[in-house]
Formats: structure tokens, sequence, C-alpha cells
């Protein structure tokens, strides 16, 4: 009977800690998967704090770089590889270029099938995808048998806060919560230094801008604009354009004789079209002086943030700088060039203004195809 008492006593007390043990490893079960509803609607169960991840169509890289999660990516999309400039989070990690393969991208790659094969190939755990429908993501994720995240931006070439879902939709399976809410206080923090430099200026006082040469699947001339540029919207400016009716979405095409109407008191040149411009500046140097802007000496480049989404870096940076020129009294202690290697350290963790100003030009200069007086007499 003593012995059978024993017995007893050390069953229990086996039985006990293996109830503990039990319960131990279902509550690490449990902490090791998140459960949510991504930007589809579709409720997802992905792998809380994954090794490896694929970041798929516009956008979505440069999400997990700003949560500083870069080293988690298995690959990288081939567009991203071929088109290298003009890109901060790329720029700011150039061991991005050696990852594989883990599709083709690009615009025509939106909500279509991505290359299951590579995906395979790379073995990821958890696959953040832009702009995808629900039925196609679920799809995805049944054949390959990984979690599939959709998120997005919002409207392209806009600022939507839905990107800050986005932000804490992936900050919370990549265990980077803390610095999604550091990365949306930022922005906010910014926007609302914007919002206050350029207050209390009367409407009549303020002089009137326009953006050309802004990318719209590709790169165009002087009279590609946006109806709502974002730059000019944090800084309350009066935007020339947002008297003419969208084209395509929120993007302006101008004929010559739309702009000369418009005859804005500033022009700013996106960086993207440039080139492109100062093309036709060379063959039709008649038509850009009879605008005020070239003919006063009130032309300024900017930097493009309309690619593959909004770098939203990019165009806070661009924000500083219009408003230096709008704003001279509200901006006079910004240094646009410093501004912006504190915003993309901030974002990409590398002050990489220096880069983009070779590719692009410097913020708020003169472009060098213009003339010293304006003109060419």
């Amino acid at each position: 009977m003593k012995d059978e008492g024993k017995f007893m006593k050390i069953f229990l007390k086996t039985l006990f800690w293996a109830c503990i043990c039990l319960s131990l490893s279902v509550s690490c079960a449990g902490a090791g998967t998140i459960n949510l509803k991504d930007m589809a609607g579709r409720y997802v169960a992905a792998p809380f704090d994954p090794e490896r991840i694929v970041c798929i169509g516009p956008g979505a890289l440069r999400l997990i770089v700003y949560l500083e999660a870069e080293s988690k990516l298995a690959g990288v999309e081939e567009m991203e590889k071929k088109h290298p400039q003009g890109r901060p989070y790329w720029i700011a990690h150039p061991e991005l270029s050696r990852l594989p393969r883990c599709g083709p991208g690009g615009p025509v790659s939106i909500n279509r099938k991505p290359d299951m094969e590579a995906l395979v190939s790379l073995n990821p755990q958890v696959i953040f995808i832009t702009y995808m429908k629900a039925g196609l993501a679920d799809q995805v994720q049944k054949t390959l048998g990984v979690p599939v995240v959709v998120l997005t931006y919002g409207a392209f070439a806009t600022f939507d806060v839905k990107v800050y879902d986005a932000l804490r939709i992936a900050g919370k399976i990549l265990n980077r919560e803390k610095r999604a809410m550091a990365v949306i206080n930022y922005i906010e923090s910014l926007r609302h230094d914007l919002g206050r430099r350029s207050s209390g200026i009367c409407e009549t006082r303020k002089p009137e801008a326009y953006v050309g040469g802004i990318g719209y699947r590709g790169a165009h001339g002087i009279g590609s604009s946006e109806h709502n540029y974002v730059p000019l919207e944090w800084i309350s400016a009066r935007n020339a354009a947002g008297r003419i009716p969208p084209s395509a979405g929120t993007h302006v095409f101008l004929d010559r004789e739309m702009l000369l109407r418009l005859n804005p008191d500033v022009i700013f040149i996106d960086g993207g079209g440039l080139n492109l411009i100062a093309e036709d500046f060379r063959k039709k140097p008649e038509y850009y002086k009879a605008l005020k802007a070239f003919s006063g000496g009130r032309v300024f480049t900017l930097l493009p943030f309309n690619w593959y989404a909004t770098n939203i870096g990019t165009a806070l940076c661009d924000a500083y700088a219009a408003g230096k020129v709008l704003y001279p009294e509200g901006f006079a202690d910004i240094d646009p060039g410093a501004r912006a290697d504190e915003i993309y350290t901030f974002f990409v963790g590398k002050p990489v203004y220096d880069a983009m100003k070779k590719t692009y030009g410097e913020l708020v200069h003169k472009p060098l195809f213009i003339p010293e007086s304006g003109h060419d007499d």
C-alpha cells in the first residue's frame, strides 16, 4: 500500500508538471501566431516576428524599410533591381540588390497573380502585397500555403492616412509596433510643423505655384502636373493645376496654351521630368520666356516622390523646399538640403540627399539649363 501511495504521488506530480508544460506550449504557440484583418478585409493568421518575408507591389518594400525590418527580406522585385536610382530606401540599403528575385514587379503586376515559382523558391513565412483584391489574395495564399497580407497606401500619387493602417498591420506582424507608431507620429509632427509655418498668410498674398514634369507611367514634360499635389497641399499653397479638371485620377495634362493662360507666379520642376523640359526649353525658348515664372527667374527644382506609390519622405522634403520659396518668412530657418537629410535619416536610416540631388538636381535651385538672367539675350 505504501508503494502504491508513493507511486500515486509521483504520478500526480508528473501529471501536474505535464499539464504546466502543455499549458506553456499552448501559450507559446498562441504567442507565435497573430490573427488580424488586412486591408482587403480578409482575416489572416500570420507568424509573429517572422524571419523570412517577401514584399510585392507598389510601396510594399518601402514600408518594410520604414519599419526597420529590411533584414527579414528573402527577395525583392526585379523592377526594384533594374531601376535603383531615385529611391531613398534603395540608396540607403544597397545590400537589397543582392537579394534574389521574387517576381517582376511594376505597374503591370498590380492585382495580378505573382510569380509563384519564384515565391516557392524563397520559402517566405509571410508575403506582404499591396493593391491586391481579396479573392486573388485568398487564391495565392491557398496555393502557396503561406499567409498573404494585403496592404495599401490609398489612392496613387497622393498621401492618404490609410498608409498608417498599413504600417500598423505590418508592424504588429514584424514585432515593430513601436517603430510603426514612431513613423506615424513623425509624419504627423512634420505635417503639423508645415501647417504652422504656412498659416496666417492671406490668400491674396500667396503666390500661385505650378509643378510640371511630374511622372505618370513614365516621364513627361512641363504640361504634366497634379491636381492635388501633396507637398503644396501640406503648406496650403495655391496650386494652379487645381483650376484644371484632372485628366486621369488626380493627374493633369496641360497643353501649352493652357499653361500660358494659367501663367503661374512660380514654377517647380519635378526632377523626374527635368531632362525632358531642358531639351524642350532648348527647342522652344520663346515659349518658356512667355511664362512669367521663367522670365522672372522663379523656376525651381523639386525631387520626384511619385515612384511606385508615394515616397512619403521625399514628399515631406519637397514640402519644406516649396515652403522655403513660397513663404520665405515662415521657413527662414530651414535649409532644404539639411532638412532632407534629417527626414531621410529617420525614414531609411541614412542621409541620402546628396545621392538624390546628383540624379534630380538640388532642391529649390534654378535648373542649370535656364540662363542666369532668365532669358538668353
